[in-house]
């Protein structure tokens, strides 16, 4: 009985020990999901001021660029997935996402959980890169997805480009999201409402080509932290769900050692009130 009673002690404590990293693996995740979304606001802004100087470059340009008829189409395609485990999912929902285009696209894919998820499923990668551990890493990141996406379009490998992210909606999870990065629809972008003639030192065409390099480098940071916050956000709600199984095990171990505890109290009161029964039946 002692042996048994033991036993459950070290379990509890062992089960203790496991709840105290998920709570910290959850703090962590939240830690990082809240710095992700406020550099958001921040790539939003930078964002929208790019696309206002685009605008404004489009309403000087008196003749439209030529289309690149009769070419072919190549797409790629960028997955944000997971860098890390305990995120439920959420690889495998980006992953499926794009499971149409998955043998006719080029494949950039991020996040080395991801990449093992693919591998699993077959799904081999053309260029691989892991998710940075802080989102201050992000802007990096965005430089070599761009790199290598400039490589390819030169050499006329791909001409569209799309971006495959998870987007965390509040009180509905994790949404999964495809934009349109390249090549931009210029239509998309308005100039200001006032007459000021902006002074320009650069060609016309040098100029947009500038801007949307620094625009599509926006989008880049914007989807890659939409990615980094959703994978947080998926990896908080696995530990919730962790914790609660966790309380579950605790709850139901503790009542059964309340009751080991009980029956060897109990064991012990009955062997001495028979051990006192059989000293007196001795002297009787």
């Amino acid at each position: 009985m002692t042996e048994r009673l033991s036993d459950i002690s070290a379990r509890i404590d062992g089960i203790r020990q496991l709840g105290a990293v998920v709570n910290a693996m959850r703090g962590i995740a939240a830690a990082r999901a809240q710095q992700a979304r406020s550099q958001l606001a921040a790539v939003d802004s930078y964002s929208a001021t790019i696309a206002l100087a685009i605008g404004r470059t489009l309403a000087l340009v008196s003749t439209a660029r030529p289309a690149n008829a009769g070419r072919s189409t190549r797409l790629a395609v960028v997955l944000f997935c997971a860098e890390q485990g305990f995120a439920g999912a959420f690889s495998e929902r980006v992953l499926d996402a794009v499971s149409a285009d998955l043998s006719v696209s080029e494949l950039f894919l991020v996040g080395t959980r991801g990449r093992a998820v693919a591998a699993e499923k077959g799904v081999i990668a053309g260029w691989n890169s892991p998710m940075p551990s802080n989102s201050l890493g992000v802007p990096r990141l965005a430089d070599r997805i761009s790199e290598a996406l400039y490589t390819r379009i030169a050499s006329g490998e791909i001409d569209r480009l799309d971006a495959v992210f998870g987007q965390w909606q509040p009180g509905h999870g994790i949404h999964i999201e495809r934009r349109r990065l390249f090549p931009l629809d210029m239509s998309g972008f308005r100039g200001p409402n006032d007459d000021n003639t902006p002074l320009l030192n650069l060609p016309l065409e040098t100029l947009l080509i500038e801007l949307t390099a620094d625009y599509m480098h926006a989008q880049l940071c914007n989807t890659a932290l939409h990615a980094f916050a959703a994978e947080n956000e998926a990896r908080m709600e696995a530990m919730a769900s962790a914790r609660s199984q966790i309380e579950r095990q605790l709850s139901a171990l503790q009542a059964t050692q309340r009751t080991v505890r009980q029956e060897e109290i109990t064991a012990e009161i009955i062997e001495l009130a028979a051990g006192e029964t059989a000293i007196r039946s001795g002297y009787a």
